[in-house]
């Protein structure tokens, strides 16, 4: 999707929110969901705000809402997801970059660095990429049990792989004989 939606921060009133209303066309819906690698992507809408924060700083608040299709991680067959949550970023004019590089984000962090601009299309598509499902699963689909081996062995089982569950049983049995 284009700039078009960017807004410039030396533009924006100080004192009154800025609205914007998303509703990606078809062209555009098919960019994102090739971009997310989702098979299906409808009714993506986000709404809400931009205002000041402070002197410096600006909040953005919206509503993501969205119809996502993607494959079952058991059975590869389609997958379809309704999504609609809030959405909260917080631009700080005073960004400090963490020296470490091993740093790590804690999570529910809203924050970001304040540029010259805010483009709530990167926003929605950065929410609607950490909203969608990890995991997606049809209903039903369960992984069956599959033992592998080398032929003439036998297989190895979830509960060999349990070594100290043996050793319940045995404390169980020492304790009957004292």
């Amino acid at each position: 999707m284009s700039n078009k939606t960017s807004l410039r921060v030396a533009d924006l009133p100080q004192n009154t929110p800025t609205s914007f209303e998303l509703r990606p066309n078809a062209t555009e819906l098919d960019a994102i969901k090739a971009e997310l690698d989702l098979l299906g992507l409808r009714k993506l809408s986000f709404v809400g705000k931009v205002e000041a924060e402070g002197k410096k700083d600006w909040i953005l608040t919206a509503k993501l809402g969205a119809t996502v299709v993607q494959p079952c991680v058991v059975t590869l067959e389609p997958v379809t997801t309704r999504i609609d949550v809030p959405v909260t970023r917080t631009f700080l004019a005073e960004w400090a970059d963490p020296e470490d590089e091993e740093f790590e984000i804690p999570e529910g962090d809203e924050t970001e660095a304040l540029g010259t601009e805010i483009d709530p299309t990167q926003v929605m598509i950065e929410a609607l990429s950490l909203a969608l499902p990890l995991y997606p699963r049809k209903e039903g689909a369960e992984l069956e049990k599959a033992d592998y081996t080398e032929p003439g062995k036998q297989a190895m089982t979830d509960e060999d792989a349990k070594p100290f569950a043996g050793l319940a049983g045995l404390r169980d049995a020492l304790k009957k004989d004292e």
